[in-house]
């Protein structure tokens, strides 16, 4: 009999006992029926995932039927998801996880719940028994609070807790949660996720963790290569990719002073259509779906760095090529673009610089996508600029950073996109900012540059300026 059949007869059955026989019952009697009720209850809304083996590879099962991850990795803007065609979101811990799942089963989503296991680079030492103990634990309580939810997908243990780490036993932990959660949940898959993809993960998992269903690996501008070396690297069961999206800040080239130089947003454009296509979909036969990153805002490196959203909370151009990677349908208006940035007619790899307190001029080429819309005015365009401090505040693995400070500056607009305005009268690293909002879908870049003394007006102050080391973050 269906569970949600023998719950309404329960409940009648019950009721038929209580009132319309007029027998007593007594209240313990009545907390374990109604316990029992609870269960039923529960049991009818869990919706059973699974990872099956197919002739080409695998797949998830979701309630029985095929079910391929087109997923963002992030809590917000949930009704976007859904509109540009995505199904699922990611979450990297599990603070407000039973508001974050019931929004997602509202919004037709489901969900990734990532646990937030402890990292050795924060120091957290897992020769420590008992705190070892205490994460296992609380997760352990976790489990066993959301186990039944109907948005749950699968269990995300630990996210990359491999960087910057030298103890292995780490794995052994992320052991012990995944083999808690098969032995109480049957119904969703576990898995676990890498910083990019290294032979020696491989086999820390494959040894120390074999309750771990699916390697998950973030990745960016090597995400061509994940896989093959995947393979190569033996493992051989299914995989997903948690994080992608632009190059990332550690992957990219630098002016001479050292400054990673940003893709524009129309630049990310492009890269999200074609590594989704190329890199992700193409292998769908072993990659059970993706997560792009990052669906919200936040500083990494610079302040749009990796957010497919504004502070403000405009969507940026991406979005539009998720939505036609994921559904091969055009956006229903146009969206701005930035074909060319440049200050005083130098692109950012020519590191850009100028002396202090000086008048320079950078030039912005901003069409409209119309995507062969009727309805393309390009009058209603609004474009801003602002000068930042180059970050003094740079880590890795996404920690919190704090936002580069705002320069003051005057900006005088001029023809065929070209902005006048004075250098900073303190030496040092900056960021010249533009952005271009249509409709409320937003378009920017920045140009990286430096600010040396100028004779003829003084030498001006020095501010904080040191060369980056990228290798630290490889």
């Amino acid at each position: 009999m269906p569970k949600a059949k023998i719950h309404k007869d329960f409940l009648q059955y019950l009721m038929g006992k209580t009132i319309y026989q007029n027998q007593s019952i007594s209240y313990s009697t009545l907390l374990i029926l109604f316990s029992f009720l609870s269960i039923f209850s529960l049991n009818a809304q869990v919706i059973k995932v699974e990872v099956v083996k197919t002739e080409n590879g695998y797949q998830f099962l979701r309630g029985g039927q095929p079910y391929y991850v087109i997923g963002a990795g992030g809590e917000t803007h949930l009704d976007v998801v859904k509109k540009i065609g995505g199904n699922s979101i990611r979450t990297w811990g599990v603070d407000n996880a039973q508001e974050i799942l019931d929004n997602a089963q509202k919004n037709g989503l489901t969900v990734m719940l990532g646990f937030w296991v402890q990292h050795e680079r924060h120091g957290f030492d897992y020769n420590n028994e008992e705190k070892v103990k205490k994460q296992l634990e609380h997760f352990k309580r976790v489990i066993d609070q959301f186990k039944n939810h109907p948005a749950l997908l699968m269990w995300g243990i630990g996210n990359e807790v491999d960087l910057f780490y030298s103890n292995p036993k780490v794995w052994n932990a992320i052991q012990d949660i995944a083999k808690y959660a098969h032995q109480v949940d049957p119904n969703h898959p576990t898995s676990t996720v890498t910083a990019g993809l290294d032979s020696l993960e491989v086999d820390h998992i494959k040894q120390r963790a074999p309750d771990i269903d699916v390697y998950c690996v973030n990745t960016y501008g090597d995400i061509g290569n994940v896989p093959n070396n995947i393979y190569k690297y033996g493992w051989t069961g299914p995989y997903m990719i948690t994080e992608w999206g632009p190059n990332g800040h550690w992957e990219s080239p630098t002016t001479t002073w050292g400054a990673a130089i940003e893709q524009s947003s129309t630049e990310k454009s492009d890269v999200y259509f074609t590594r989704y296509k190329k890199y992700i979909e193409a292998y769908k036969n072993r990659c059970l779906g993706s997560y792009v990153f990052l669906w919200g805002q936040k500083q990494e490196y610079t302040l749009t760095w990796y957010g497919l959203f504004t502070k403000d909370q405009m969507q940026t151009e991406a979005i539009d090529a998720l939505e036609i990677a994921w559904t091969s349908k055009n956006p229903t208006f146009a969206t701005p673009t930035i074909t060319s940035f440049t200050i005083n007619n130098k692109k950012a790899i020519e590191s850009p610089t100028m002396m202090a307190n000086t008048t320079n001029f950078a030039t912005a080429i901003t069409p409209l996508n119309c995507y062969q819309l009727t309805n393309c005015d390009s009058s209603d365009k609004e474009i801003t600029y602002k000068i930042l401090r180059e970050s003094s505040d740079k880590k890795a693995g996404g920690d919190v950073e704090n936002e580069a400070e705002e320069v003051p500056t005057k900006f005088k607009v001029s023809k065929n996109g070209k902005v006048i305005f004075d250098a900073p009268n303190e030496t040092g690293a900056y960021r010249l900012f533009v952005t271009i909002i249509y409709k409320e879908k937003v378009a920017y870049a920045n140009c990286p540059f430096t600010v040396t003394p100028n004779p003829k007006r003084g030498n001006g102050k020095k501010v904080w300026l040191k060369k980056w080391e990228m290798g630290s973050f490889e």
